[in-house]
């Protein structure tokens, strides 16, 4: 029997990015000297050993985790 996928689209808005917290982590993630190698390397991991919808639901629960338990270290 095939699982039926969860949705994780519609409802509520909680969180909003604004366009220069996402150019910021875009130029983190792609430009930055120290950073973007390891990013790379972890976006190509998880698209190869996560579903779309994992990796949604990933990055919501890590928005969430920093803004709720992680402070500046």
């Amino acid at each position: 029997m095939a699982l039926k996928p969860i949705e994780i689209t519609g409802g509520e808005s909680v969180y909003c990015i604004n366009e220069s917290q996402l150019k910021a982590a875009y130029d983190l993630a792609m430009t930055d000297r120290g950073s973007s190698a390891r990013i790379q390397e972890a976006l190509t991991e998880l698209e190869t050993r996560l579903t779309r919808n994992e990796r949604a639901a990933l990055a919501f629960i890590l928005i969430d985790y920093l803004l709720k338990y992680q402070h500046d270290q």
